[in-house]
């Protein structure tokens, strides 16, 4: 897994987001399971940690949330 770091820039249903990334790519991405046991909210402009596989660069986990 590559982890990189990202601003949230749009919310979508089912708690997934669309994540620009610090290269400028835009990706769509879901929160990882803790976060949504631990109810953590993710709102747009949060800078947030990804884990990307190598297979499919169009995707992402939300890891991490840095506020």
């Amino acid at each position: 897994m590559i982890e990189v770091n990202g601003v949230v820039s749009e919310a979508l249903p089912n708690t997934q987001f669309k994540v620009v990334l610090e290269d400028g790519r835009e990706i769509l991405a879901h929160l990882a399971g803790k976060m949504r046991l631990y109810r953590i909210k993710v709102m747009p402009g949060d800078k947030v940690r990804l884990e990307m596989s190598e297979y499919d660069p169009t995707k992402g986990r939300i890891t991490f949330r840095q506020g």
